[in-house]
């Protein structure tokens, strides 16, 4: 028989006892949960106002025409789609912003990957580290600032760019680069990818030095050279990154706009625009402002739909170790 007495060291305590120990210890729990899920809900408080929320008003907007000095509106349905299928300049812009993600995915992604396989591969750690802040150098200045900079640099005649073609003798290739139909976007897109590639080559040597060692060197006792294991262990192994850099700049392709603005406006005649600033003259110059949510939509959905296939196909092919 199991002594019941409370004193008695081995005394079996009551169901009711034991329920009511084990209560307060329950609602402890709970209500530390609850209070860290405030983070949380918080967190989705605050990205709903301010990002989902906008992004259903830009659709309900899309809709309108409305005029935002008078704020007169009213209710057109889908007509500022259709104005989007007829607008030349909309298939422009969507062009250049195409040749600039393409353009930026092959220096700012596999580029800046291969410059910083090599700055990895320097045997000096000051090398390496010196390597690093000269490439990142400028993604520390200002957009604006570069536009400016390289807008003079491309002046004819008196810009750097053609004073050098001259002085090597190549005089006959210097031209008002931004003044030409034909060369005005590539001559921003240049200038755009000067200034992230280091950025894109400072993320890639991050990914690289978390790489094990061991990999390298089981592959240096197997005969494997340098070209072998960068496409054998450095390549797969910074997949995750990879896919990362190019979701950013997919997406930062189509949202460009400071570089057109300060080096040409969209000019001339309208030859490099892209979507962002096409967006700002209908919506904010000529009052066009359901035609321009009507682009922003259109913005929305292409980085939206890349962002997508970009994390299902990275999530497919990620390396485990």
């Amino acid at each position: 028989m199991v002594p019941t007495d409370p004193h008695f060291p081995g005394a079996a305590t009551s169901g009711g006892t034991s329920h009511e120990i084990c209560r307060p210890a329950l609602l402890r729990r709970a209500l530390i949960r609850a209070l860290s899920l405030r983070w949380v809900v918080l967190a989705v408080l605050v990205v709903g106002a301010f990002i989902y929320v906008p992004i259903i008003d830009n659709f309900r907007v899309s809709m309108t025409n409305r005029d935002i000095f008078t704020g007169e509106i009213s209710q057109v349905g889908l007509e500022n789609y259709q104005r989007l299928l007829d607008d030349p300049v909309v298939w422009r812009a969507l062009l250049n912003n195409t040749l600039y993600a393409g353009l930026s995915i092959v220096f700012q992604v596999f580029g800046a990957f291969l410059l910083a396989a090599m700055i990895e591969g320097l045997k000096s750690r000051r090398i390496r580290n010196l390597c690093r802040a000269i490439y990142f150098v400028p993604s520390a200045i200002s957009t604006t600032v570069t536009g400016l900079l390289f807008y003079f640099l491309y002046q004819p005649e008196v810009g750097l760019l053609d004073a050098g073609l001259t002085s090597i003798g190549l005089g006959a290739l210097s031209r008002p680069w931004l003044a030409l139909e034909d060369t005005a976007i590539f001559g921003i897109i240049a200038m755009s990818q000067w200034q992230g590639f280091g950025y894109s080559t400072l993320l890639f040597s991050i990914a690289i030095q978390k790489i094990p060692r061991e990999l390298y060197d089981a592959a240096i006792m197997d005969g494997a050279g340098p070209v072998r294991r960068l496409f054998a262990i450095t390549l797969p192994m910074s997949r995750e990154m990879t896919g990362l850099m190019v979701i950013v700049t997919i997406t930062g392709a189509f949202q460009v706009f400071n570089e057109i603005m300060v080096m040409t406006a969209g000019g001339p005649n309208n030859s490099s625009q892209v979507l962002g600033t096409w967006l700002y003259q209908q919506a904010f110059i000529q009052n066009e402002f359901g035609y321009g949510a009507a682009i922003a939509a259109v913005i929305f959905a292409v980085t939206m739909l890349t962002g997508a296939l970009q994390v299902w196909y990275t999530s497919k092919r990620r390396v485990k170790l």
